[in-house]
């Protein structure tokens, strides 16, 4: 069940990179937070963790629907343009992607072999470590930014909880930064309305 959800995780990452359209990017991060927060929670119930449950829980509600709701809502509000259009072409993309998989693969060998267990879920990992980075300096727009380092976030996490099985202070501080995240975003969204009030 954990590699399913890692390997759905990496998934909807590979996907995002090839999404154009601003809603449905916000959708992939979506169902990406989604996976990674059951991930969580699986593992918190396999290893009988409460302090894991808990984050896996409090991931499911901050980024896998409040942080994707306030970003709608912003990118709504803002009337942000929804084509996306990556510095990358996809047709370079499609040979970047595995390129940079099997790269990660070679790059995170030396890691892997330190670590007893869960060598392949560290490996992939790094690897959505490196898509994220793909992901957050492929677009020239604010949004796609904001979740490209959202997603970035996530895959700390997913390398923190892969590499520990624990909840590191990592994770901790990473669900602290989604939850500043969010409260930057409102107080945008509000900033906004109250210019145009006074206008």
């Amino acid at each position: 069940m954990t590699s399913l959800l890692i390997g759905l995780f990496l998934a909807t990452l590979i996907v995002a990179l090839f999404t154009m359209r601003l809603y449905r990017l916000i959708l992939w991060y979506s169902l990406n937070s989604l996976t990674l927060a059951l991930l969580a929670i699986t593992i918190g119930i396999n290893i009988d963790d409460n302090a894991m449950i808990i984050s896996g829980f409090l991931t499911l509600v901050l980024k896998a629907f409040l942080i994707p709701y306030i970003l709608k809502r912003v990118s709504i509000r803002f009337d942000l343009s929804r084509q996306i259009e990556p510095n990358i072409p996809v047709h370079y993309s499609v040979i970047l992607v595995p390129a940079l998989l099997v790269f990660t693969f070679y790059l995170s060998e030396p890691i892997t072999n330190m670590i007893s267990s869960n060598t392949n879920d560290v490996a992939i990992s790094i690897s959505a470590l490196f898509l994220s980075l793909l992901l957050m300096m492929e677009h020239r727009n604010i949004a796609p930014k904001i979740i490209g380092f959202l997603t970035i976030e996530n895959s700390l996490f997913l390398l923190g909880t892969t590499a520990t099985n624990v909840m590191p202070m990592l994770i901790e501080l990473g669900i602290f930064f989604d939850l500043l995240m969010a409260i930057v975003i409102v107080n945008l969204l509000f900033g906004h309305d109250d210019e145009e009030v006074a206008e």
